[in-house]
């Protein structure tokens, strides 16, 4: 078990009593510890840490370890394995030189990687994006916040990019791409990697056998080419990679395909490998695509219509099709509408436009989250009892997948650490990103990870912290026989209605307590805590009554986040109230939205008391606007 761990970490475990070992690794800046329940101690060990680092100090410790270990295998009790679970998602430490600190699990940063562990403070404080990737998670990219990309690890199959075959633990800077803005970057199990810029150029480099660089040839690409062959005036927007085969979205919706093709994965009809981009075609043909996303030797692509299309290999039924037949060309999943996907290593999941999650394929490490281990070839609902699905997270390179809820609560579930763990479980993560950090195997990461950095407290954060504070505030509102403290300054720099409110001699200006009586509580109070953080958070039918109120304010950027969190929310039983909401407060693109969502699902919208519950005007309007885009043609 201690061989697995990577050779710059040093290694303790500390008996605390006979029946507890608490197995501990020590990077550069931090101290982990997992608890695994164990039987006594079979062996000791005496072990010597270097300098330690943590907080500009250092410090030397000689440390005297009874080590124990138990063998963890597929025959470990589900209390075992969830225990296992509890502790690992929940156990950072920070060795300081006081007592031990303990802090929570909730930070996305690239920390919990060990090979970032490698460089300085100042090189982790600058990282925007990054990304592990590899057949053992040895290999890292990173942009800066000035646009630089650099590498480091393994370089295995030159997948680096930096111009040699030469490992590195040192940040490599790959000049070629300074300054372009990155915007999606996949990569395969060679690994070769694919990275598309904003302005739409892809680029290509590392293992090519199979001409997965899309180049022409099966020469290693040493360092980052240009990919241009049939993509000449084309912006490329999303990437994907399967084991060894290349998609590559376009502005326009096309999907282009390429390398290795023994199971027809490229789309292109048959099973001749694809040495350059190649537009797949077939009932894709005047289709506007709008995600794409691979398996190892498969395809999936999601139209804007919410059609998925899956090709290649479905030995495990993971193109959905309800057979296990390889497919030369895309076919349609019938059974579904998506709304975005993501494939592992032989299985898919979709989500919805409701937030209902789906999965199908190989279920070997309890993948798809059924509560068994037997492959589904088509469609499942998962996570029925749970509430809204917001984000879904797998990657071809594991058998883990991962679910974030609109609650915020992130699930885990398929192959932990060996570990098959069959229904979803819940963790004490804030962020998908960590699942696959701590659980996956190898430990890469599903997408490009985008950074925060909390070291210190912005002035957002001040304000955030202030926000309904009795003691710094000047103000008081009162709705509903509740009290909400505020400062009259941050008002009126953040919002024009107060602006005008406390600078016009208003009767509310001399006022200590303002009375509020034609909004709710929960809409005021979101209102106020948005004028102190940017951000909202309510529910779907609150939001409603929150749009009104940024209408009646002219909060133009609140009336936004409002349809967001009506997009996010809406449901066949409420999409003709939104739409009617959309409608009453001129919010265009929710009304489109709304009315798309109604169309997509007009049968059981039609069904439902808000339907019949609004005006003839509104009723004629959308009966003649649904005819116009086909809704009632067979």
């Amino acid at each position: 078990m201690l061989s697995l761990l990577p050779s710059y970490y040093f290694i303790i475990i500390i008996i605390i009593n006979t029946h507890d070992a608490y197995f501990t690794h020590f990077s550069s800046s931090r101290v982990f510890v997992i608890h695994i329940p164990s039987s006594p101690a079979p062996f000791i060990s005496s072990l010597l840490l270097p300098p330690i680092h943590e907080a500009g100090a250092t410090y030397k410790q000689s440390v005297i370890g009874q080590l124990s270990s138990r063998s963890w295998s597929r025959s470990n009790s589900d209390q075992e394995t969830s225990e296992l679970l509890d502790v690992l998602d929940n156990s950072l430490i920070t060795w300081s030189q006081t007592p031990v600190v303990i802090r929570s699990f909730a930070m996305v940063d690239v920390s919990k990687w060990p090979l970032f562990t490698l460089l300085s403070a100042q090189e982790l404080a600058s990282i925007r994006q990054a990304c592990i990737f590899g057949a053992s998670a040895n290999e890292a990219i990173y942009i800066t916040h000035d646009d630089e990309v650099y590498v480091l690890g393994l370089n295995c199959s030159n997948c680096l990019g930096t111009g040699d075959s030469q490992s590195t633990i040192v940040p490599k800077k790959l000049d070629c791409l300074t300054g372009k803005k990155l915007v999606s970057l996949s990569y395969g199990s060679g690994p070769h990697v694919l990275l598309a810029t904003e302005g739409g150029e892809l680029y290509a480099w590392g293992h090519n056998g199979y001409s997965q660089l899309g180049n022409g040839t099966t020469n290693q690409g040493v360092s980052p080419i240009l990919v241009s062959t049939n993509l000449q005036n084309k912006r490329v927007t999303e990437v994907a990679c399967g084991s060894h085969h290349s998609l590559a979205l376009t502005h326009e919706g096309e999907v282009f395909a390429w390398g290795y093709n023994n199971c027809g994965q490229v789309g292109s009809g048959s099973t001749a490998n694809q040495p350059t981009p190649r537009k797949v075609s077939s009932c894709l043909q005047n289709k506007v695509m709008v995600s794409i996303a691979c398996g190892q030797t498969s395809s999936i692509a999601v139209a804007d219509n919410g059609e998925v299309y899956g090709w290649g290999y479905n030995g495990n039924g993971q193109l959905g099709l309800g057979n296990n037949g390889n497919q030369l060309t895309p076919c349609r999943l019938i059974a579904l509408q998506g709304l975005c996907i993501a494939s592992g290593y032989a299985h898919s999941l979709a989500l919805t436009d409701e937030g209902l999650l789906y999965a199908w394929g190989a279920n070997t490490y309890g993948q798809l989250g059924t509560g068994n281990k037997s492959n589904q070839l088509s469609p499942v609902q998962v996570m029925t009892e749970k509430e809204r699905i917001v984000e879904i997270a797998a990657c071809h390179s594991t058998h883990t997948s991962a679910a974030k809820t609109q609650s915020g609560q992130v699930y885990m579930w398929g192959q932990c650490r060996g570990q098959p763990i069959v229904l979803p479980h819940l963790t004490h993560f804030t962020s998908t990103d960590d699942v696959f950090a701590c659980f996956a195997t190898p430990s890469v990461m599903w997408r490009l990870l985008s950074m925060e950095h909390d070291d210190f407290l912005t002035v957002a954060q001040s304000l955030k912290k202030e926000f309904d504070n009795p003691e710094t505030s000047d103000l008081k509102f009162s709705i509903d026989g509740k009290y909400i403290h505020v400062h009259k300054a941050v008002l009126k720099i953040r919002c024009e209605h107060f602006r005008s409110m406390f600078q016009s001699h208003w009767n509310e200006d001399m006022k200590e307590v303002i009375e509020i009586d034609q909004f709710s509580y929960p809409v005021y109070r979101s209102f106020l805590e948005f004028l102190y953080t940017d951000s909202v958070d309510l529910p779907p039918e609150d939001a409603i009554g929150l749009l009104d109120l940024a209408t009646s304010y002219c909060e133009n950027r609140l009336k936004k986040l409002c349809q967001h969190i009506i997009k996010r929310g809406i449901t066949v039983d409420n999409a003709f109230s939104l739409l009617s909401a959309a409608i009453r407060y001129d919010a265009e693109d929710l009304e489109e939205f709304c009315f798309k969502f109604c169309v997509n699902h007009l049968t059981e919208v039609t069904q439902t008391a808000a339907f019949w519950q609004i005006d003839g005007n509104m009723l004629k309007e959308f009966i003649c606007r649904a005819s116009h885009c086909g809704a009632f043609k067979n």
